[in-house]
């Protein structure tokens, strides 16, 4: 699918508030509200548009902690351990590298016991490096500033 202008500023608009009314997302850009939601609708289709998600304040939640980690499997069962990592709901993102490590892993926890349970868990599947976040600096969607893929 070929994206135009309006595309992405129809993207950058929900990237901002997915709950945007179509006739509001149309005054934004000079549409009609049923010509926006016809392109949305074909930007859901082709797959450009996967889901729509509410961003949540973790550490509100009392997730305070957050770890990255880089993980050095022992063996290559690299399905057992995605399995494993699928279960974890601490574990926020997960991708397979090049470079150091096989695995970078984003997680984020309500306290160091249960840190430390996730990396005790983790050693069973190889060994680890571990960061702990002092503070986000920057958290930010490709979209926000109109960013042409």
């Amino acid at each position: 699918m070929q994206l135009d202008s309006t595309d992405f500023q129809i993207l950058r608009l929900l990237n901002e508030n997915s709950r945007m009314q179509w006739k509001d997302l149309g005054k934004e850009i000079h549409m009609t509200g049923q010509a926006v939601g016809n392109r949305i609708k074909k930007l859901e289709d082709n797959g450009v548009i996967q889901s729509y998600s509410v961003i949540i304040d973790e550490i509100k939640l009392g997730y305070s902690y957050t770890a990255f980690v880089i993980i050095y499997m022992k063996s290559s069962n690299h399905h057992s351990f995605i399995s494993f990592i699928n279960q974890q709901k601490e574990i926020m993102e997960a991708h397979r590298v090049s470079g150091e490590g096989c695995y970078h892993l984003k997680i984020k926890v309500e306290s160091q016991d249960r840190l430390n349970k996730l990396m005790d868990d983790i050693l069973v599947y190889g060994n680890y490096k571990l960061y702990l976040s002092i503070n986000e600096v920057k958290n930010q969607s490709l979209l926000k500033n109109d960013i042409h893929l």
